[in-house]
Protein backbone atom coordinates (compact mmCIF):
# COMPACT_ATOMS: atom_id res chain seq x y z
CA UNK A 1 0.00 0.00 0.00
CA UNK A 2 1.00 3.60 -0.69
CA UNK A 3 2.55 5.44 2.28
CA UNK A 4 -0.29 7.59 4.11
CA UNK A 5 -0.67 10.76 3.14
CA UNK A 6 -1.88 14.17 4.44
CA UNK A 7 -5.74 14.75 5.30
CA UNK A 8 -6.69 17.84 5.94
CA UNK A 9 -10.11 17.42 7.41
CA UNK A 10 -12.79 19.65 9.20
CA UNK A 11 -15.48 19.47 11.95
CA UNK A 12 -17.41 22.25 13.19
CA UNK A 13 -18.14 22.59 17.39
CA UNK A 14 -20.04 25.54 18.23
CA UNK A 15 -18.24 26.20 21.11
CA UNK A 16 -18.14 30.10 21.11
CA UNK A 17 -15.07 30.72 21.56
CA UNK A 18 -12.99 33.96 21.95
CA UNK A 19 -9.94 32.74 20.28
CA UNK A 20 -10.22 34.24 16.27
CA UNK A 21 -10.99 31.45 13.87
CA UNK A 22 -8.95 32.44 11.23
CA UNK A 23 -5.69 31.71 13.20
CA UNK A 24 -3.87 29.10 11.52
CA UNK A 25 -3.94 25.63 12.77
CA UNK A 26 -0.21 23.81 13.14
CA UNK A 27 1.10 21.54 10.76
CA UNK A 28 2.48 18.61 11.57
CA UNK A 29 5.64 17.25 9.62
CA UNK A 30 6.54 13.88 9.12
CA UNK A 31 6.49 11.38 12.03
CA UNK A 32 10.39 10.64 13.22
CA UNK A 33 11.58 6.90 14.49
CA UNK A 34 12.93 6.38 17.79
CA UNK A 35 16.24 5.14 18.15
CA UNK A 36 16.17 2.09 20.35
CA UNK A 37 19.56 0.94 21.95
CA UNK A 38 22.04 -1.66 20.40
CA UNK A 39 19.76 -5.14 19.92
CA UNK A 40 16.71 -3.85 20.60
CA UNK A 41 14.55 -5.69 18.40
CA UNK A 42 11.06 -2.97 18.82
CA UNK A 43 9.01 -1.48 21.31
CA UNK A 44 6.94 -3.56 23.43
CA UNK A 45 3.34 -4.05 22.56
CA UNK A 46 4.08 -0.49 20.79
CA UNK A 47 4.38 0.96 24.37
CA UNK A 48 5.13 5.03 24.28
CA UNK A 49 2.78 6.48 26.45
CA UNK A 50 3.81 9.54 27.61
CA UNK A 51 5.60 12.66 26.94
CA UNK A 52 6.80 15.94 28.70
CA UNK A 53 8.13 19.24 27.07
CA UNK A 54 9.27 22.09 28.84
CA UNK A 55 10.65 23.93 26.11
CA UNK A 56 10.62 24.00 22.21
CA UNK A 57 13.12 21.32 21.63
CA UNK A 58 13.77 20.08 24.72
CA UNK A 59 11.42 16.70 25.58
CA UNK A 60 11.32 13.47 27.15
CA UNK A 61 9.39 10.56 26.25
CA UNK A 62 9.10 6.85 28.24
CA UNK A 63 8.02 3.53 27.25
CA UNK A 64 8.87 -0.19 26.77
CA UNK A 65 11.56 -1.78 23.93
CA UNK A 66 12.49 -5.38 23.80
CA UNK A 67 15.66 -6.38 24.14
CA UNK A 68 17.42 -9.38 22.04
CA UNK A 69 16.64 -11.64 24.30
CA UNK A 70 12.92 -11.10 23.85
CA UNK A 71 12.73 -8.91 27.34
CA UNK A 72 10.85 -6.19 28.20
CA UNK A 73 12.94 -3.40 29.46
CA UNK A 74 12.02 0.33 30.55
CA UNK A 75 13.78 3.17 28.67
CA UNK A 76 13.39 6.96 28.33
CA UNK A 77 14.55 8.86 25.39
CA UNK A 78 15.06 12.80 25.47
CA UNK A 79 15.58 15.42 22.77
CA UNK A 80 17.80 18.05 23.29
CA UNK A 81 18.10 21.42 21.44
CA UNK A 82 15.92 19.77 18.49
CA UNK A 83 17.49 16.42 18.13
CA UNK A 84 16.29 13.22 19.64
CA UNK A 85 18.58 10.85 21.11
CA UNK A 86 18.93 7.37 21.34
CA UNK A 87 16.56 5.59 24.27
CA UNK A 88 18.54 4.58 26.98
CA UNK A 89 17.08 1.82 29.47
CA UNK A 90 16.22 2.70 32.89
CA UNK A 91 18.92 1.22 35.32
CA UNK A 92 16.37 -0.50 38.22
CA UNK A 93 16.87 -0.34 41.55
CA UNK A 94 19.79 -2.48 43.27
CA UNK A 95 17.32 -5.06 44.60
CA UNK A 96 15.63 -5.35 40.81
CA UNK A 97 15.64 -9.50 40.15
CA UNK A 98 18.20 -10.39 36.76
CA UNK A 99 15.19 -9.24 34.54
CA UNK A 100 13.27 -6.54 36.10
CA UNK A 101 10.40 -6.03 33.66
CA UNK A 102 10.63 -2.53 34.84
CA UNK A 103 7.41 -0.89 33.87
CA UNK A 104 7.57 3.11 33.31
CA UNK A 105 3.98 4.92 33.57
CA UNK A 106 4.22 8.44 33.80
CA UNK A 107 7.01 11.12 32.91
CA UNK A 108 6.90 15.09 34.31
CA UNK A 109 9.47 17.46 33.49
CA UNK A 110 9.41 21.03 35.15
CA UNK A 111 12.30 22.40 33.50
CA UNK A 112 14.86 21.08 30.89
CA UNK A 113 16.58 18.16 32.17
CA UNK A 114 15.01 17.94 35.08
CA UNK A 115 12.07 14.80 34.49
CA UNK A 116 10.69 12.22 36.68
CA UNK A 117 9.72 9.04 35.99
CA UNK A 118 7.43 5.96 37.85
CA UNK A 119 6.22 2.77 37.66
CA UNK A 120 7.16 -0.59 38.78
CA UNK A 121 9.28 -3.39 38.87
CA UNK A 122 10.17 -7.22 40.05
CA UNK A 123 12.60 -7.24 42.61
CA UNK A 124 14.79 -10.24 43.51
CA UNK A 125 12.29 -11.47 46.16
CA UNK A 126 9.54 -11.95 43.54
CA UNK A 127 7.66 -8.45 44.82
CA UNK A 128 6.40 -5.91 42.48
CA UNK A 129 8.43 -2.48 43.92
CA UNK A 130 7.11 0.84 43.18
CA UNK A 131 9.71 2.95 42.01
CA UNK A 132 10.34 7.31 40.98
CA UNK A 133 13.62 7.49 38.68
CA UNK A 134 14.88 11.02 38.32
CA UNK A 135 16.88 13.23 35.14
CA UNK A 136 18.82 16.24 36.66
CA UNK A 137 20.75 18.49 34.68
CA UNK A 138 20.70 16.03 31.69
CA UNK A 139 21.65 12.75 33.38
CA UNK A 140 19.19 9.98 34.58
CA UNK A 141 19.79 8.44 37.69
CA UNK A 142 19.15 4.82 38.87
CA UNK A 143 15.57 4.54 40.07
CA UNK A 144 15.15 4.60 42.88
CA UNK A 145 12.45 1.87 45.17
CA UNK A 146 9.53 3.66 47.26
CA UNK A 147 8.97 2.93 50.59
CA UNK A 148 5.65 2.03 51.14
CA UNK A 149 3.05 3.03 53.54
CA UNK A 150 3.49 1.14 57.49
CA UNK A 151 0.99 -1.43 56.50
CA UNK A 152 2.31 -2.65 53.58
CA UNK A 153 3.05 -6.06 52.93
CA UNK A 154 6.33 -7.44 52.97
CA UNK A 155 6.26 -10.70 50.60
CA UNK A 156 3.98 -11.32 47.70
CA UNK A 157 3.75 -7.21 47.20
CA UNK A 158 2.33 -5.47 44.15
CA UNK A 159 3.01 -1.83 44.49
CA UNK A 160 2.71 0.95 41.51
CA UNK A 161 3.35 4.45 40.88
CA UNK A 162 0.61 5.27 38.04
CA UNK A 163 1.19 9.10 37.28
CA UNK A 164 3.53 11.92 38.52
CA UNK A 165 3.45 15.34 38.24
CA UNK A 166 6.40 17.97 39.10
CA UNK A 167 6.14 21.63 39.42
CA UNK A 168 10.15 22.54 39.57
CA UNK A 169 12.79 20.12 39.86
CA UNK A 170 13.15 17.96 42.77
CA UNK A 171 9.49 18.83 44.03
CA UNK A 172 6.67 16.20 42.66
CA UNK A 173 3.75 14.42 43.50
CA UNK A 174 2.87 10.84 42.41
CA UNK A 175 0.02 8.39 43.02
CA UNK A 176 -0.15 4.58 43.07
CA UNK A 177 -1.06 1.47 44.54
CA UNK A 178 -0.17 -1.29 46.89
CA UNK A 179 -0.83 -4.10 48.72
CA UNK A 180 -1.42 -4.02 52.59
CA UNK A 181 -0.56 -6.88 55.03
CA UNK A 182 -3.91 -7.76 55.34
CA UNK A 183 -4.01 -11.75 55.96
CA UNK A 184 -5.10 -14.07 54.10
CA UNK A 185 -6.01 -11.75 51.80
CA UNK A 186 -4.01 -8.76 51.43
CA UNK A 187 -5.97 -5.39 50.14
CA UNK A 188 -5.70 -3.46 47.27
CA UNK A 189 -4.67 0.33 48.52
CA UNK A 190 -4.40 3.96 47.36
CA UNK A 191 -0.86 5.60 48.25
CA UNK A 192 0.48 8.83 47.47
CA UNK A 193 3.95 10.28 47.82
CA UNK A 194 5.82 13.28 47.18
CA UNK A 195 9.48 14.73 46.36
CA UNK A 196 10.46 17.42 48.34
CA UNK A 197 14.36 19.01 47.91
CA UNK A 198 15.10 16.15 45.24
CA UNK A 199 14.24 13.39 47.81
CA UNK A 200 11.49 10.88 47.70
CA UNK A 201 9.62 10.84 51.07
CA UNK A 202 7.45 7.32 52.69
CA UNK A 203 4.45 6.90 50.94
CA UNK A 204 1.01 7.60 52.61
CA UNK A 205 -2.06 5.32 52.93
CA UNK A 206 -5.16 6.84 50.78
CA UNK A 207 -7.85 7.33 53.71
CA UNK A 208 -10.90 5.43 51.92
CA UNK A 209 -14.72 6.83 52.41
CA UNK A 210 -16.79 5.14 55.17
CA UNK A 211 -18.51 2.20 54.16
CA UNK A 212 -15.59 0.39 51.61
CA UNK A 213 -15.65 -3.09 50.65
CA UNK A 214 -13.19 -5.55 53.04
CA UNK A 215 -11.67 -5.75 50.00
CA UNK A 216 -11.70 -2.13 48.61
CA UNK A 217 -9.74 -2.85 45.26
CA UNK A 218 -8.77 0.81 44.96
CA UNK A 219 -7.29 1.69 41.62
CA UNK A 220 -5.51 5.55 42.19
CA UNK A 221 -4.48 6.37 38.25
CA UNK A 222 -4.77 10.07 37.93
CA UNK A 223 -3.16 13.19 38.41
CA UNK A 224 -3.20 16.62 37.92
CA UNK A 225 -1.52 19.32 39.62
CA UNK A 226 -2.10 22.92 39.54
CA UNK A 227 0.36 24.08 41.05
CA UNK A 228 3.49 22.59 43.71
CA UNK A 229 1.56 20.75 46.69
CA UNK A 230 -1.82 21.84 44.97
CA UNK A 231 -3.37 18.44 43.15
CA UNK A 232 -5.88 15.63 42.42
CA UNK A 233 -6.39 12.17 42.09
CA UNK A 234 -8.81 10.10 40.98
CA UNK A 235 -9.56 6.63 40.97
CA UNK A 236 -12.31 3.71 41.58
CA UNK A 237 -12.84 1.09 44.62
CA UNK A 238 -15.22 -1.14 45.78
CA UNK A 239 -17.96 -0.13 48.12
CA UNK A 240 -19.76 -2.50 51.32
CA UNK A 241 -22.07 -3.45 48.82
CA UNK A 242 -19.58 -4.81 45.91
CA UNK A 243 -20.51 -1.45 43.50
CA UNK A 244 -17.59 -0.27 42.37
CA UNK A 245 -17.69 3.85 42.92
CA UNK A 246 -15.65 6.98 42.09
CA UNK A 247 -12.89 7.81 44.57
CA UNK A 248 -11.89 11.58 44.43
CA UNK A 249 -8.23 12.87 46.40
CA UNK A 250 -7.02 16.56 46.68
CA UNK A 251 -4.02 17.66 47.89
CA UNK A 252 -3.92 21.30 49.62
CA UNK A 253 -0.54 22.95 50.53
CA UNK A 254 1.47 19.49 50.39
CA UNK A 255 -1.19 17.79 52.49
CA UNK A 256 -3.03 15.22 50.85
CA UNK A 257 -6.76 15.09 52.56
CA UNK A 258 -8.90 11.80 52.73
CA UNK A 259 -10.46 10.36 49.70
CA UNK A 260 -14.51 11.44 49.16
CA UNK A 261 -17.02 9.47 46.39
CA UNK A 262 -18.26 10.99 43.25
CA UNK A 263 -21.23 11.74 43.54
CA UNK A 264 -22.78 10.05 39.55
CA UNK A 265 -24.92 11.67 37.19
CA UNK A 266 -28.85 11.48 38.41
CA UNK A 267 -29.56 8.68 36.06
CA UNK A 268 -26.69 6.17 37.51
CA UNK A 269 -27.83 2.52 38.00
CA UNK A 270 -27.32 1.65 41.97
CA UNK A 271 -24.95 -0.32 40.44
CA UNK A 272 -22.90 2.26 38.11
CA UNK A 273 -19.74 0.66 37.95
CA UNK A 274 -18.36 3.75 37.95
CA UNK A 275 -15.11 4.61 36.70
CA UNK A 276 -12.70 8.33 36.37
CA UNK A 277 -10.57 8.00 33.50
CA UNK A 278 -8.68 11.72 33.58
CA UNK A 279 -8.83 14.54 34.77
CA UNK A 280 -7.17 18.18 34.87
CA UNK A 281 -6.88 20.83 37.07
CA UNK A 282 -5.73 24.40 35.36
CA UNK A 283 -6.21 26.02 39.50
CA UNK A 284 -5.76 25.08 42.86
CA UNK A 285 -9.76 23.52 43.68
CA UNK A 286 -10.38 23.80 40.12
CA UNK A 287 -10.38 20.43 37.99
CA UNK A 288 -12.59 18.83 35.63
CA UNK A 289 -12.67 14.87 35.15
CA UNK A 290 -14.41 12.32 32.53
CA UNK A 291 -15.43 8.49 33.38
CA UNK A 292 -17.86 6.24 32.21
CA UNK A 293 -21.05 4.67 34.20
CA UNK A 294 -24.17 2.51 33.86
CA UNK A 295 -27.00 4.24 33.29
CA UNK A 296 -30.43 2.84 35.07
CA UNK A 297 -31.55 1.42 31.91
CA UNK A 298 -28.43 -0.48 31.91
CA UNK A 299 -26.45 1.75 28.81
CA UNK A 300 -22.59 2.65 29.38
CA UNK A 301 -22.49 6.20 29.03
CA UNK A 302 -19.84 8.87 30.01
CA UNK A 303 -20.25 11.53 32.24
CA UNK A 304 -18.01 15.01 33.22
CA UNK A 305 -17.24 16.10 36.72
CA UNK A 306 -16.36 19.63 37.68
CA UNK A 307 -14.71 20.63 41.23
CA UNK A 308 -15.25 24.24 41.79
CA UNK A 309 -13.83 26.04 45.00
CA UNK A 310 -12.67 23.52 46.49
CA UNK A 311 -15.84 20.82 45.98
CA UNK A 312 -16.56 18.56 43.52
CA UNK A 313 -19.74 18.49 41.76
CA UNK A 314 -22.17 16.12 40.78
CA UNK A 315 -21.17 14.29 37.83
CA UNK A 316 -23.43 15.17 34.82
CA UNK A 317 -23.91 12.51 32.03
CA UNK A 318 -22.05 12.98 28.67
CA UNK A 319 -24.73 14.30 25.84
CA UNK A 320 -23.13 12.28 22.44
CA UNK A 321 -23.42 13.78 19.14
CA UNK A 322 -26.72 13.16 17.57
CA UNK A 323 -27.76 9.72 15.86
CA UNK A 324 -25.45 7.71 19.00
CA UNK A 325 -26.62 4.73 19.63
CA UNK A 326 -29.74 3.97 22.37
CA UNK A 327 -26.87 2.17 24.15
CA UNK A 328 -23.42 4.49 23.25
CA UNK A 329 -20.72 2.01 24.52
CA UNK A 330 -18.77 4.95 25.57
CA UNK A 331 -15.03 4.17 26.23
CA UNK A 332 -12.24 6.40 27.28
CA UNK A 333 -8.90 4.72 25.87
CA UNK A 334 -5.98 7.06 27.38
CA UNK A 335 -4.62 9.04 30.89
CA UNK A 336 -4.56 11.82 29.30
CA UNK A 337 -7.89 11.81 27.74
CA UNK A 338 -8.78 15.69 29.16
CA UNK A 339 -6.84 18.87 28.99
CA UNK A 340 -8.05 22.27 30.13
CA UNK A 341 -6.57 25.91 28.69
CA UNK A 342 -7.63 27.36 32.08
CA UNK A 343 -10.79 26.51 34.42
CA UNK A 344 -13.82 26.53 33.12
CA UNK A 345 -12.41 25.44 29.25
CA UNK A 346 -11.56 22.35 28.29
CA UNK A 347 -11.78 19.89 26.14
CA UNK A 348 -12.01 15.73 25.90
CA UNK A 349 -12.85 12.90 23.68
CA UNK A 350 -12.85 9.26 23.46
CA UNK A 351 -15.38 6.53 21.35
CA UNK A 352 -18.69 5.59 21.31
CA UNK A 353 -21.23 3.75 19.17
CA UNK A 354 -23.68 5.43 16.79
CA UNK A 355 -27.03 4.32 15.56
CA UNK A 356 -25.73 1.49 13.22
CA UNK A 357 -23.40 -0.04 15.69
CA UNK A 358 -20.98 1.55 14.16
CA UNK A 359 -17.72 2.81 16.55
CA UNK A 360 -16.83 6.50 16.35
CA UNK A 361 -14.57 9.36 17.54
CA UNK A 362 -16.16 12.17 19.51
CA UNK A 363 -14.82 15.88 21.20
CA UNK A 364 -16.93 17.45 23.17
CA UNK A 365 -15.52 21.05 24.91
CA UNK A 366 -16.53 23.10 28.01
CA UNK A 367 -16.90 26.47 27.40
CA UNK A 368 -17.23 28.88 30.94
CA UNK A 369 -17.98 25.78 33.17
CA UNK A 370 -20.70 24.83 31.07
CA UNK A 371 -19.93 20.93 28.85
CA UNK A 372 -21.31 21.49 25.28
CA UNK A 373 -22.84 18.81 23.08
CA UNK A 374 -20.16 16.48 21.66
CA UNK A 375 -19.54 15.90 18.14
CA UNK A 376 -18.22 12.71 15.89
CA UNK A 377 -15.12 13.47 14.45
CA UNK A 378 -15.31 13.72 10.90
CA UNK A 379 -12.43 11.03 8.96
CA UNK A 380 -11.53 10.85 5.77
CA UNK A 381 -13.55 9.28 2.63
CA UNK A 382 -14.03 5.52 3.23
CA UNK A 383 -12.63 5.13 6.79
CA UNK A 384 -14.17 4.72 9.87
CA UNK A 385 -13.19 4.48 13.56
CA UNK A 386 -13.05 0.84 14.03
CA UNK A 387 -13.04 -0.56 17.50
CA UNK A 388 -9.85 1.27 18.27
CA UNK A 389 -10.29 4.67 16.81
CA UNK A 390 -11.30 6.62 19.71
CA UNK A 391 -9.73 9.95 20.83
CA UNK A 392 -6.89 8.84 22.97
CA UNK A 393 -4.67 12.14 23.94
CA UNK A 394 -5.12 15.94 24.71
CA UNK A 395 -3.50 19.01 25.31
CA UNK A 396 -4.94 22.70 25.69
CA UNK A 397 -2.19 25.41 25.35
CA UNK A 398 -4.47 28.12 24.43
CA UNK A 399 -7.98 29.05 24.64
CA UNK A 400 -9.33 27.33 21.79
CA UNK A 401 -6.47 25.82 20.72
CA UNK A 402 -6.54 21.85 21.83
CA UNK A 403 -4.58 19.10 20.22
CA UNK A 404 -6.15 15.46 20.29
CA UNK A 405 -4.38 12.46 19.16
CA UNK A 406 -6.87 9.95 17.96
CA UNK A 407 -7.11 6.87 15.46
CA UNK A 408 -9.16 5.08 12.53
CA UNK A 409 -9.58 2.49 9.79
CA UNK A 410 -8.22 3.69 6.64
CA UNK A 411 -9.76 2.21 3.32
CA UNK A 412 -7.79 -0.72 2.93
CA UNK A 413 -8.65 -1.62 6.73
CA UNK A 414 -5.38 -0.69 8.01
CA UNK A 415 -4.84 1.72 11.54
CA UNK A 416 -4.08 5.23 11.17
CA UNK A 417 -2.93 7.90 13.24
CA UNK A 418 -4.96 10.74 13.16
CA UNK A 419 -3.74 14.78 14.88
CA UNK A 420 -6.65 17.36 15.90
CA UNK A 421 -6.34 20.60 16.13
CA UNK A 422 -8.47 23.31 17.28
CA UNK A 423 -8.61 26.93 16.25
CA UNK A 424 -11.25 28.69 17.59
CA UNK A 425 -14.43 26.76 16.96
CA UNK A 426 -12.66 24.72 13.88
CA UNK A 427 -11.46 21.09 14.73
CA UNK A 428 -8.91 20.37 11.25
CA UNK A 429 -7.54 16.68 11.37
CA UNK A 430 -4.49 15.19 9.76
CA UNK A 431 -2.84 12.08 9.23
CA UNK A 432 0.29 11.36 10.39
CA UNK A 433 2.62 10.62 7.73
CA UNK A 434 4.45 7.62 9.05
CA UNK A 435 8.47 6.91 8.28
CA UNK A 436 9.07 6.02 5.35
CA UNK A 437 8.09 2.10 4.57
CA UNK A 438 5.34 2.04 6.71
CA UNK A 439 1.68 1.99 6.41
CA UNK A 440 -0.30 1.44 9.53
CA UNK A 441 0.11 2.06 12.90
CA UNK A 442 -1.22 -1.25 13.67
CA UNK A 443 -4.00 -1.93 16.31
CA UNK A 444 -1.57 -1.59 19.40
CA UNK A 445 -0.15 2.21 17.90
CA UNK A 446 -1.27 5.42 16.99
CA UNK A 447 -0.67 8.57 18.99
CA UNK A 448 -0.32 8.13 22.53
CA UNK A 449 0.45 11.64 24.02
CA UNK A 450 0.89 15.63 23.03
CA UNK A 451 2.51 17.89 24.74
CA UNK A 452 2.74 22.08 23.48
CA UNK A 453 4.81 24.83 24.54
CA UNK A 454 2.73 26.87 22.84
CA UNK A 455 -0.34 26.14 20.56
CA UNK A 456 1.80 25.95 17.36
CA UNK A 457 4.87 24.33 18.86
CA UNK A 458 3.67 20.84 20.15
CA UNK A 459 5.11 17.10 19.63
CA UNK A 460 3.16 14.03 19.52
CA UNK A 461 4.71 10.73 20.61
CA UNK A 462 3.60 7.29 19.75
CA UNK A 463 3.95 4.01 17.67
CA UNK A 464 3.23 2.13 14.67
CA UNK A 465 4.00 -1.45 13.11
CA UNK A 466 7.72 -1.91 11.60
CA UNK A 467 6.97 -5.55 10.25
CA UNK A 468 4.10 -8.04 10.95
CA UNK A 469 3.80 -7.82 14.69
CA UNK A 470 6.59 -5.32 15.22
CA UNK A 471 6.10 -2.13 16.73
CA UNK A 472 8.46 1.03 16.82
CA UNK A 473 7.63 4.55 18.19
CA UNK A 474 7.93 7.35 16.43
CA UNK A 475 7.62 11.53 17.46
CA UNK A 476 6.19 13.68 15.28
CA UNK A 477 6.12 17.66 15.71
CA UNK A 478 4.56 20.52 14.30
CA UNK A 479 6.40 22.63 11.77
Amino acid sequence: MARARWSVLVTVLLLGLATPVGAAAPTWGTAQRVALPAGATGLSQGYLPSISCPDVGDCAATGIYVDGAGDNVGMVVNEVSGHWRVASAIVAPANAASVPSLTPYWISCPSVGNCAVVGSYLDGSGNTDAFAVNEVNGAWRPATTIVLPGDAATQGQNSLLRSVNCSAPGACSAIGTYFDATSPVARTLGMTVNEVNGVWGVAQSVALPAGTNMTPLVSLSNLACASAGNCAATGSYLDANNVTRGLLVTETAGVWGAATTLLEPANASAYALAQVSSLDCPAAGTCSAIGTYETADGHAAGFTLDERGGRWQRAVMMRLPVASNVNPHVFFYGFAGVACASAGNCATGGQYRDANGTYQAFLVSEVRGVWRNATRVALPAGASAGHNGGVVALTCPALGACRAGAAYLDAHGNYQALLLSETGSVWRAQTVSLPAGATSVGVAGGVYAIDCVAPNRCVAAGSYLAGATTYMGFTVATR
